[in-house]
């Protein structure tokens, strides 16, 4: 082959709000979407809940994230931590 693929392909990314993190390099991401009703045309909110493996354990509650799809980590885990976007408010 003369060209040689650098990149490992698309990868789906989204943005989320973390909403548990007790357990060992791994947090809960919530992702809220805005669908519109097919029948009634009004805007629902709709909510997902995924986990994501996070290394270093810096995620906390109530922060915003950059997750990215991955290969399966465990039974549930399939995302990815790349980046904290906003870190929690803390009072």
């Amino acid at each position: 082959m003369s060209q040689e693929v650098t990149e490992r392909g698309k990868r789906n990314t989204r943005v989320g709000i973390v909403v548990s993190d007790k357990m060992d390099k791994t947090v809960v991401v919530k992702m809220d979407n805005l669908v519109k009703h097919s029948m009634y045309k009004k805007i629902i909110k709709r909510k997902v809940t995924c986990k994501a493996h996070d290394e270093t354990n810096s995620c906390s509650v109530g922060d915003k994230v950059l997750i990215v799809e991955s290969r399966p980590l465990s039974k549930d885990k399939r995302w990815r931590v790349r980046q904290i976007l906003e870190k929690a408010v803390t009072a």
